[in-house]
C-alpha cells in the first residue's frame, strides 16, 4: 500500500523535490480549508469536541517533529551529530518566541482572554484603527502559526530528494500536518464566527490565506535545503522547535483552560500514535 501511494504521488507531482513540495503545499492548504469549512455544516461544535480535536492535532504535530524532522535530521542527515539540528531547534523556539513578543496568538486576539506576557497591539503595531489593527493581528497570527507547518512540509521534501526511500516520510509528514490542519482549521473558524466574523466569507479568506502561507513556505523549504544541502539538518531543527513552541505555548494551554484537559489528553494521545503509524506504515 505505502509503495503504490508513494508511486502515484510521483506520477503526480513528478520527481523533483520543489515541485513535490509545491503538491505537498497544495494539499494541506486544502485540507486547512476543509477544516476552515467545516463551520458551514457543523454550525455550532462543543467546545469539548475543539478541545479533544486540537489536542489530536498537537499530538501529530508533536510526534510528527521527532519521527520525521528531529530524529532524521540527526541519524542521517549530520551523520550521528546532534549539534546542527538542536541548534536548530533552539533557533525555531526562539524565532516563534521573539515573533509571539510582536503578534499576541489568535485565540487571544479573537476571544478576549490575554495572557500576562501577551504583545500589546497598540504598542507593536502602528495602526490607529482599532478595528484595522484587530484583522491585521488575527492575519499576521494565523500566518505566523502555520509557517513552520509549510516549511516542515518542504523541508521534508527536500530531505528525500534523489532518495525514494525517504519519499515515504516526506509523504507521511505532509499527511499528518495535513490532517492536523483540519481540526486546527475548525478551531480557528469556529472563535472567528464568534467574534462577529461570517462564516461564509471566513471559511474562504481561511483557505486562501492558508494557500497563500503555506504553499510558498513548502517551496522556499524544498529550494533551501537543495541549494545548500549542509543547511538541511538546521533547517529541520527549525521548522520542528517551531512546531514544538506552537504545541506548549499555544494549542495545550487552549485546550486546558476550560476544564477539557482529559479529553484534549487523550486526543493528543491518538494523535501521537496516527502519526506513528503513518509514518511506519508510508516508510516501510
Amino acid at each position: 500500500m505505502a509503495v503504490e501511494i508513494t508511486e502515484a504521488f510521483v506520477r503526480i507531482a513528478g520527481t523533483s523535490s520543489v515541485a513535490q513540495a509545491f503538491v505537498g503545499g497544495v494539499v494541506i492548504a486544502l485540507l486547512n480549508l476543509l477544516g476552515a469549512s467545516l463551520v458551514l455544516v457543523w454550525r455550532n461544535p462543543s467546545e469539548r469536541a475543539l478541545n479533544g480535536m486540537l489536542g489530536f492535532a498537537a499530538g501529530v504535530m508533536l510526534a510528527a517533529a521527532f519521527t520525521s524532522l528531529i530524529i532524521p535530521g540527526i541519524e542521517e542527515y549530520s551523520g550521528g551529530n546532534p549539534i546542527p539540528t538542536l541548534i536548530g531547534v533552539g533557533v525555531g523556539a526562539l524565532f516563534l518566541d521573539r515573533a509571539d513578543a510582536l503578534i499576541p496568538h489568535a485565540h487571544f486576539l479573537l476571544t478576549g482572554s490575554r495572557r500576562a506576557d501577551a504583545a500589546n497591539p497598540g504598542e507593536t503595531l502602528p495602526v490607529s484603527d482599532e478595528r484595522l489593527t484587530g484583522v491585521v493581528l488575527f492575519v499576521l497570527a494565523i500566518t505566523l502559526h502555520n509557517m513552520p507547518e509549510g516549511l516542515a512540509v518542504g523541508v521534508g521534501f527536500g530531505a528525500a530528494a534523489g532518495d525514494p526511500a525517504q519519499l515515504g516520510s516526506a509523504l507521511s509528514l505532509m499527511l499528518a500536518i495535513g490532517i492536523q490542519n483540519i481540526p486546527e482549521g475548525l478551531a480557528v473558524s469556529v472563535a472567528a464566527i464568534n467574534a462577529g466574523l461570517d462564516r461564509r466569507i471566513y471559511a474562504a479568506f481561511a483557505g486562501i490565506r492558508a494557500g497563500v502561507v503555506e504553499i510558498p513556505l513548502a517551496v522556499l523549504g524544498a529550494v533551501a535545503v537543495a541549494a545548500v544541502a549542509p543547511l538541511l539538518p538546521y533547517a529541520m531543527g527549525f521548522a520542528a522547535g517551531a512546531m514544538l513552541f506552537v504545541i506548549s505555548d499555544e494549542i495545550i494551554p487552549e485546550t486546558h483552560r476550560s476544564g477539557h484537559e482529559r479529553v484534549a489528553t487523550l486526543g493528543l494521545m491518538v494523535g501521537v500514535i496516527t502519526m506513528l503509524y503513518l509514518d511506519i506504515s508510508l516508510a516501510a
